[in-house]
């Protein structure tokens, strides 16, 4: 449990970082050389802060602090200018595949942590029965030996629910980003979700309930997940240019690989958002099993095929994207 101590000494940072977003506003231009240098640090540090309060269960106030602030700082240091809204056709249809593709291997590795995190979730759980009690609580739990899911409450307030469900997948996308800073804290972040699903994953089948479950992962999770791997990608990105970064001197390599790194965090914006919409409204609903593997496969085939497929016409011609 974090100690009020720590919590004591860290505030004047914090407090110091949220007078600096403040006093520059829209554009760093407001600020000095000192202040400048004092921003980015403190970036650093509080998402150093915010990786320890996520793993403190009595400290969810303060991580949500801490979030928004990383978010302000973010958009602050890495977004550079807005983007226009005539330029949004040609950064969806352009510019945002060509990213992915660049950053591709960061994307695998992204998958392959979240894939052996699943895998370690499944085989303790199935190993000891008390590690998934532990790690999702007793009311889900209990929902689960009853064969009872645990997402009937969602369908009675589908507009509250998709809206609080696209907020907390956006919290985690951007703070799985934001702790690219860190290097450990995105890795952490991706392991953590890796090894919940793999639990429920596991707790599931062995209470017979895996169907049920899957067919309401599936339609918004083939959306969801791939947004999440991107936002980690994003961090590790940022980790990459920071700690090698090679034969630039690393505040240009770091530059580099914030800007790389903000437009692919950028681009799963609508990811989250119609995963939300259909987490909220579609997926925890009584359509058939079928129609709901059907949505899922088609959402994913279309994912792929833009991901990989748009923007090809202009970089076979030779052309860089914007």
């Amino acid at each position: 449990m974090v100690s009020i101590h720590w919590i004591d000494k860290r505030k004047d940072h914090w407090e110091r970082f949220e007078h600096l977003v403040r006093l520059a506003g829209s554009g760093l231009s407001r600020l000095n050389h000192h202040e400048l240098q004092e921003l980015g640090l403190l970036y650093r540090q509080i998402a150093s802060d915010l990786s320890v309060l996520l793993q403190d269960a009595s400290s969810p106030q303060l991580a949500a602090y801490l979030n928004r602030l990383l978010t302000r700082g973010h958009n602050l240091i890495y977004m550079g200018q807005r983007p226009k809204a005539d330029n949004l056709l040609t950064f969806y249809g352009r510019t945002y595949p060509r990213v992915f593709r660049e950053t591709l291997p960061l994307t695998m590795v992204v998958i392959a942590i979240f894939l052996l995190a699943a895998a370690v979730g499944w085989a303790v759980t199935l190993h000891d029965s008390g590690f998934a009690h532990r790690l999702l609580g007793p009311q889900m739990m209990e929902d689960i030996d009853r064969r009872q899911m645990w997402t009937q409450s969602v369908v009675a307030v589908k507009p509250v629910a998709a809206s609080s469900i696209t907020t907390n997948n956006l919290t985690v996308a951007f703070t799985t980003f934001a702790l690219g800073i860190t290097a450990i804290g995105t890795i952490w972040m991706i392991f953590l979700n890796g090894l919940l699903i793999g639990v429920v994953g596991a707790a599931t089948w062995r209470a017979g309930m895996a169907l049920a479950l899957w067919s309401f992962v599936v339609p918004h999770g083939v959306l969801e997940l791939p947004a999440i791997f991107l936002a980690g990608a994003a961090g590790l990105d940022i980790a990459r240019g920071l700690l090698f970064p090679g034969l630039l001197p690393r505040r240009e390599a770091l530059a580099r690989a914030g800007g790389r790194a903000s437009r692919l965090v950028l681009g799963t914006l609508p990811l989250l958002l119609i995963a939300g919409t259909i987490e909220g409204f579609f997926s925890p609903t009584e359509a058939p099993v079928a129609m709901k593997f059907t949505l899922g496969a088609v959402l994913f085939i279309a994912l792929l095929a833009y991901l990989f497929g748009a923007g090809r016409t202009v970089e076979t011609k030779g052309v860089p994207g914007p």
